[in-house]
């Protein structure tokens, strides 16, 4: 008989019964990642984060689970739903508090229900689902939301009442590529000759561009990679300061090995530089930033170092984050990512489906349109 239980974070969880569900995933399901938010208090009841993690024993043996918040705004998700919650609020309805599934702050595809590998997936999926709508009426919350989840993940969710959500990222992908000049001799000449003039900024600045990973990322690092963190979050109109120092050395401590740190030096000093993760055949892009204003600076260290480390590595896929049309001029090409909606309320979870009705098929369209008019020809077949 299995027993399905809201515990008051993932590190309540024993870290290899966590990871041995997470198997291959994504890095930023991982224990370390989670947990580490928790212990470094970005998420917590202070922050509007409540974790609340939705797990599933049988016979004592963790055997399902997904990463559960309980939410007082919608700061952090990437999964915009401000306007719904004004309507709400229009009507009388109460929009906050509402659960969350999904890993804060981070707009990173992939699963979301956490299933044994012995386990069938689809059940469990739509297990938690239950539990999760029973959460959500036992205790008068607005609705639940499944963010930047897997494709599998849609239809048995769909089945309970969930409505889906379109989404768009640029991603670039691996085709076999020896080296950064054949994956530049894939754009047409005058695209092409305009990234070899943003690359060729860099040597005129002298500046040079190296990825670190592994052993290579000491804790000196610490200071400057979040420092440059702060720079972006705090020169942006849209900018929240959502980490804390506390939480990159934390990361350093714990997933060095997940950790690729792109930094840039101009005279021997680090001017530059973004926190990558990475796991199997995928690159991550997370947090940038410069002390220094220069030319073409953020294309070179955040997209083309990364494209040249993912070639000489052998990934395969390199997702910088969520926004950004000019990533399709460089070579980013559009994917779909999918959320999962459930409103409590049957006037607004109508007017929110025939909301996301709409936007599904613009969406498509979009996603369409960029595939047509990628800046790659298309690669030839010998």
């Amino acid at each position: 008989m299995a027993e399905i239980e809201l515990l008051n974070g993932v590190a309540e969880v024993p870290k290899d019964d966590w990871n041995a569900l997470v198997g291959d995933q994504s890095p930023f399901l991982e224990w370390d990642f989670l947990a580490s938010l928790e212990q470094a208090d970005c998420v917590g009841d202070t922050s509007g984060w409540s974790a609340r993690p939705l797990v599933a024993r049988e016979n004592g043996r963790v055997v399902a689970a997904c990463p559960l918040y309980l939410k007082s705004h919608s700061e952090g998700e990437f999964v915009f739903d401000w306007n719904w919650a004004d309507a709400a609020e229009r009507a009388g309805i109460s929009y906050y508090p509402k659960l969350l599934v999904g890993i804060p702050f981070t707009p990173v595809g992939g699963t979301r229900f956490l299933v044994a590998s012995d386990q069938d997936r689809t059940h469990w999926v739509s297990q938690l689902g239950h539990a999760l709508l029973g959460l959500c009426e036992d205790n008068d919350l607005s609705g639940v939301h499944v963010l930047f989840c897997a494709p599998e993940e849609v239809e048995p969710l769909e089945r309970l009442g969930f409505e889906l959500r379109i989404g768009v990222q640029y991603h670039w992908l691996n085709e076999g590529y020896a080296d950064f000049n054949e994956y530049l001799s894939r754009f047409r000449s005058k695209r092409r000759n305009q990234i070899k003039r943003e690359r060729r900024g860099m040597v005129e600045e002298g500046i040079e561009i190296e990825a670190l990973t592994g052993d290579e990322i000491t804790p000196d690092l610490i200071d400057p990679m979040y420092e440059f963190y702060c720079s972006t979050v705090n020169t942006r109109m849209w900018g929240r300061q959502y980490l804390n120092r506390k939480l990159f050395e934390l990361l350093i401590e714990r997933s060095r090995h997940r950790l690729c740190f792109i930094v840039a030096r101009q005279k021997g000093q680090i001017i530059a530089g973004t926190t990558n993760v990475q796991k199997g055949d995928a690159l991550y892009g997370r947090y940038w930033g410069t002390r220094q204003d220069v030319r073409y600076l953020h294309f070179n260290v955040c997209y083309y170092a990364a494209v040249e480390h993912c070639i000489r590595h052998g990934l395969k896929r390199f997702e910088p984050g969520a926004g950004g049309e000019y990533k399709q001029t460089r070579g980013f090409d559009g994917q779909p990512t999918y959320s999962l909606h459930f409103l409590r309320e049957p006037r607004l979870r109508q007017a929110v489906s025939r909301f996301l009705s709409g936007e599904r098929d613009h969406m498509r369209d979009s996603i369409e349109w960029l595939h047509e008019n990628s800046v790659l020809k298309p690669n030839e077949v010998t």
